[in-house]
């Protein structure tokens, strides 16, 4: 099989790529990341797998292919999908591709607004270091990969285990019939929650089995052959910022990532290992111990002058508050915020709940920045700001600061910052994000 990805820096595109390339298929791909000279870490890393780049214009997209994969993301004005068209090539949207693996393998797929990489991660790590050998397919790479020079977002194994991350945002949930599914949670984030629920409902029912959150109320209540997770068996729970520690039914876990939020989603993962794999609780804790996270989930980029700089991937008000909660255990100073929204359409949905979040979480001695919203190019109403968030929450007296370039946000920080502080920079879709953490940490 021969395989053209439209967008094949989307951390979702880009692991299907990987897969059907180790499963045996010519894999062509393109990206506009690609040829505004960004991304190029990734491009070289493609290319030693043998999957061949190309520029965004067509010009390597001919009658040979067998399909051509798009996400929701490209738009059909986009010049290579009308030339998919009149070629007649096959045109196959991301979520079909990946529902063939699902409902081919022995999947457990792992869905819901929050938590979804995290989670995907520790029962890939789990089922791996018990010599299960299981594939992965993701939308957060894996620390660990990366660590090996990976991508990070897609392994294959050897077996038919297959843990692999359902979205939602596009509906395309219901397309999946995997062997057992997983939801942790349901919040409003790219659609209204009424939108939601039929899509949570129509996947859950289609699951031979499915693992549900018991503590949130949407979840608990959707259909099919149900087992129940929760945090109920967590006992002398102890967290940093940067560890858990707690005993689950007389067994002692020590997990390398903080949170109550995490030792949730690490519940869901202990209670998919023991009901599918048959493992035991002694065998999961020993093999979690080295558990090295999820790429820009709480990653501690460094720390300078007493002060630690935290790189996270939050972009919705579950997520910004789960990782501000985090932020804040143990800290004696004050927590310096920054988060870039990422996109129009969300913050323009979100921007109620984005000041309800910020203005709870944040203490007054505490500091929001915020730079322009993320703009990844396209047909989008550009008729919100990040003024519109930050304004109401200085009316409230918060210390909230738009600053429509990103590059002034680090040396306001300086201005501003003392030893015992903590910064958490948080924002997503954007691949520079990173860097601008560690700009950050350069800078104090």
């Amino acid at each position: 099989m021969k395989y053209y990805f439209v967008g094949i820096a989307g951390f979702g595109m880009s692991a299907l790529a990987q897969i059907a390339k180790a499963k045996g298929a010519q894999v062509f791909g393109s990206d506009r990341n690609f040829d505004s000279n960004s991304a190029w870490d990734i491009k070289e890393k493609f290319e030693k797998k043998g999957i061949k780049i190309v520029p965004q214009d067509g010009t390597h997209l001919d009658s040979t292919f067998d399909a051509a994969v798009f996400s929701t993301a490209v738009e059909k004005e986009n010049l290579e999908y009308k030339k998919a068209e009149i070629l007649k090539i096959k045109i196959v949207h991301r979520s079909d591709f990946l529902a063939d693996y699902i409902n081919k393998f022995k999947t457990v797929a792992v869905s819901g607004t929050s938590g979804k990489s995290t989670v995907t991660a520790l029962i890939y790590h789990i089922l791996e270091r018990n010599g299960l050998s299981p594939s992965i397919i993701t939308g957060g790479a894996l620390n660990e990969l990366i660590d090996k020079g990976e991508i990070g977002n897609a392994a294959a194994g050897n077996s038919d285990w297959l843990v692999a991350e359902a979205d939602e945002s596009d509906g395309t949930l219901v397309k999946y019939s995997p062997y057992a599914g997983v939801i942790l949670n349901i919040s409003k984030d790219h659609k209204e929650i009424s939108q939601l629920m039929p899509v949570f409902k129509g996947f859950s029912s289609k699951c031979k089995t499915v693992f549900l959150n018991e503590e949130d109320g949407y979840v608990k209540e959707l259909p099919g052959n149900k087992i129940f997770f929760s945090l109920k068996k967590i006992e002398n729970l102890k967290m940093t910022f940067s560890k858990s520690e707690f005993i689950m039914e007389g067994e002692k876990f020590f997990l390398p990532l903080p949170g109550e939020y995490n030792v949730r989603n690490f519940a869901a993962a202990v209670c998919v290992c023991r009901n599918l794999a048959g493992l035991s609780l002694k065998n999961i804790s020993s093999s979690v111990r080295d558990f090295k996270g999820v790429y820009r989930r709480f990653n501690i980029i460094g720390e300078k002058k007493g002060i630690c700089v935290i790189d996270d991937f939050a972009h919705n008000p579950a997520k910004i508050e789960a990782a501000l909660s985090a932020a804040k255990i143990d800290l004696k100073g004050r927590l310096f915020a920054v988060y870039q929204p990422h996109g129009f359409a969300p913050t323009r949905l979100l921007r109620k709940e984005l000041i309800e979040t910020f203005s709870k979480s944040l203490r007054k001695e505490d500091f929001l920045f915020m730079p322009d919203i993320y703009y990844a190019g396209g047909t989008v109403a550009k008729d919100i700001s990040s003024a519109d968030i930050i304004n109401p929450l200085k009316e409230t007296g918060l210390n909230a600061f738009y600053i429509p370039e990103r590059k002034n946000i680090p040396p306001a920080i300086r201005e501003k910052i003392k030893s015992g502080d903590r910064i958490i920079s948080m924002g997503a879709r954007d691949l520079s994000l990173r860097k601008f953490a560690s700009d950050i940490l350069e800078a104090l």
